[in-house]
């Protein structure tokens, strides 16, 4: 399927499919979009949590994100976790792996003002698929080359970005199904949130067992969700 880079309104690019009319990241600002739905509901979220139960100074948390793609979501999330001390493990699935050309036309690393860390960018590119590799001290990453379907992971993991393309183009990603992988493979008490505030995508969730909240969107969209495994 032919892809294009196309910037988006706060000035950071993302990846066009013509075919499905349908980007990577939202058009209204891709790094925007990642701070809101996956930094602030859900990584922050997550880390307060975390932060209250913990005896210890140094937080552990571990990550599995829906949709590798550009890498974006993987790169802010190893920002967030340098600045506050954050041991991470990064899990990214992806099934069609953008290329190399692809990836060094993305300005990420400029607009965020990262550019002490252009090597860690370039490198989560560049490290083999299903392998675990050493970011940093405290970021470890393993990307997996898979389709969302084949995930079998259990009690894993305090956080899910899921971030796969929208349901109009790929509605068998966002059904009950998959909201059961995705129910198991998170902790007690972990959280998944995603840009989606479909109706459909909020009974599926609830359907396996999820406790959903509808959150205020990023720009340009009105409504998202975030969902709990609760277990009391």
């Amino acid at each position: 399927m032919k892809r294009e880079i196309l910037i988006t309104s706060d000035g950071s690019t993302t990846i066009h499919l013509p075919e499905w009319n349908e980007q990577y990241h939202s058009k209204h600002g891709a790094i925007q979009e990642a701070y809101h739905v996956f930094m602030k509901a859900g990584f922050e979220k997550v880390l307060d949590t975390i932060s209250q139960k913990s005896e210890i100074t140094r937080t552990n948390m571990s990550i599995l994100e829906i949709g590798f793609g550009t890498g974006l979501n993987a790169f802010i999330t190893f920002l967030e976790a340098d600045k506050k001390q954050v041991k991470l493990d990064y899990v990214g699935v992806e099934a069609y792996p953008i290329l190399e050309d692809e990836f060094q036309k993305l300005n990420y690393v400029s607009e965020l003002k990262a550019e002490k860390h252009q090597s860690k960018f370039d490198k989560m590119h560049q490290v083999c698929w299903d392998e675990k590799h050493q970011i940093s001290s405290q970021f470890t990453i393993k990307k997996r080359k898979q389709f969302f379907e084949d995930i079998d992971d259990e009690n894993q993991f305090d956080l899910i970005y899921f971030d796969a393309f929208g349901a109009t183009n790929q509605p068998e990603l966002w059904t009950e199904n998959i909201f059961k992988k995705m129910y198991r493979a998170l902790k007690a008490n972990g959280v998944l949130v995603t840009y989606a505030a479909k109706g459909s995508v909020r009974r599926a969730m609830q359907a396996v067992g999820f406790t959903t909240e509808r959150l205020q969107g990023p720009p340009g969209k009105r409504e998202m969700l975030r969902a709990t495994k609760v277990i009391l």
